[in-house]
């Protein structure tokens, strides 16, 4: 059984709320209203979800789901830093019109590092758009019955509004976003992890070694070009705004390929890899980069320096 939406006026034109649901019954349950209510209003609506979930509300929808456009969350989620610029660019597309999105992006059986870059990406969507000169209204329904308490916890954290199902009021805002944006990344817990210092005249050898290290692992052929190429273009931003060098480590976890690239470089804009591509600066181009090309990817900035680690998964 799900809760209902929050109904509270909106002090914004963008809205950002989380519901919580149980079974999909209870999923559809709520989304159904929401969407149709959008419908009602004239609105655009885009629903981001994986396809059992997505499947089963065009059911409910009937006629009306030839009226709302679907995203496969599966896959434009696969790496939650790509979420943001699907957002942006369906608000840019409807310009003068209010939009409505749904969005689930931590659906359970996401790795526990998965679900760390949800809630990352949950915070930075109020950056994204508090600012956005559009009335876009976006819910996140989170599953109750599945999802470990510490995601539904930290959805509190994230979400201005949330339903009457959690505590209320506990929304930390854009510092929150700031805070994890420069969160210390865990250290790995495998003692095999190669360390390579670079330089501006050691990018061709990094790519020999991040190319050998990923056929090792026996990754495909052309995940191995992708990784090359991420790798290639954060070094190259190291060398270039990152004070001149750079390390790269590379380990193994039980899931994945690990590499890392860090150096002393500052990077102000937590949003940095999640604009849309016409918005990067020269600066920000390899992130977005390596954000298209991998699985997953962290990123980490403060005083002490930046880290971007690059996961790409072990069949």
């Amino acid at each position: 059984m799900a809760t209902g939406v929050s109904t509270r006026p909106a002090t914004r034109t963008f809205r950002h709320e989380a519901v919580f649901y149980r079974g999909l019954d209870g999923l559809v349950g709520v989304l159904t209203p929401f969407v149709r209510a959008g419908l009602d209003a004239g609105e655009a609506v885009l629903v981001a979800e994986p396809p059992d979930r997505a499947a089963a509300l065009q059911r409910a929808l009937g006629t009306d789901a030839a009226e709302v456009e679907f995203l496969d969350m599966e896959q434009v989620g696969r790496n939650p830093a790509r979420i943001i610029p699907a957002w942006r660019a369906f608000v840019a597309s409807h310009p003068g019109q209010s939009v409505r999105g749904v969005g689930e992006p931590a659906w359970p059986g996401r790795r526990p590092i998965e679900l760390e870059e949800c809630r990352l990406h949950e915070s930075l969507l109020n950056m994204a758009f508090d600012d956005v000169d559009s009335t876009f209204r976006l819910l996140c329904p989170y599953d109750a019955d599945n999802l470990p308490e510490y995601v539904l916890a930290a959805a509190e954290l994230t979400h201005p509004e949330v339903d009457e199902s959690r505590v209320q009021g506990r929304y930390a805002g854009h510092a929150h976003a700031v805070d994890e944006f420069e969160r210390t990344l865990l250290e790995p817990t495998t003692a095999q992890t190669m360390r390579v210092s670079f330089g501006p005249h050691d990018l061709s050898g990094l790519r020999s070694v991040v190319r050998r290290v990923s056929q090792l692992a026996g990754l495909r052929a052309e995940v191995v070009d992708d990784l090359v190429l991420a790798t290639h273009e954060l070094a190259t931003n190291s060398v270039a705004h990152g004070g001149g060098s750079g390390v790269l480590r590379s380990w193994r976890d039980p899931h994945a390929l690990v590499i890392e690239v860090s150096d002393a470089g500052l990077i102000s804009d937590p949003l940095v890899g999640r604009e849309q591509a016409t918005m990067i600066d020269e600066g920000g181009r390899g992130v977005w980069i390596a954000n298209q090309l991998c699985d997953l990817v962290q990123v980490r900035s403060s005083a002490g320096g930046t880290v971007v680690r690059l996961h790409t998964w072990l069949q």
